[in-house]
């Protein structure tokens, strides 16, 4: 599956992207498709085939044809555990970090939290 973006009209995206739910399952799937294209260049970096890793991982082709296509299915994302072992099968050390959003809550959220 080849991402590409799919131009949305700003007022459109405005609409839909206010709505707390809808903005959840947006920000999660894109993370899902970026982190699926970011494993499938390492692999291909490390010149290595589906089966290359399957192998390393003791699995299935399959199995490392989903983690690499972005499916849409959230529900379905692989564990954390599932991506660092693939990210260690194709020489990778996986890492996270938070990043703070540019947009603050409002402050009676804030409030709530101290």
């Amino acid at each position: 599956m080849t991402y590409k973006p799919v131009p949305w009209d700003d007022q459109f995206r405005k609409e839909v992207l206010s709505n707390p739910e809808s903005r959840a399952v947006y920000e999660a799937t894109k993370l899902q498709i970026e982190l699926s294209m970011q494993l499938r260049e390492a692999r291909k970096k490390r010149h290595m085939t589906q089966e290359d890793v399957a192998e390393i991982m003791r699995t299935h082709k399959p199995v490392i044809s989903r983690l690499e296509s972005g499916d849409d299915d959230i529900q379905h994302f692989p564990s954390l555990l599932t991506i660092a072992k693939f990210a260690s099968a194709v020489g990778y050390e996986l890492k996270f970090a938070l990043i703070p959003m540019k947009k603050v809550r409002s402050k009676k959220y804030r409030k709530k939290e101290k």
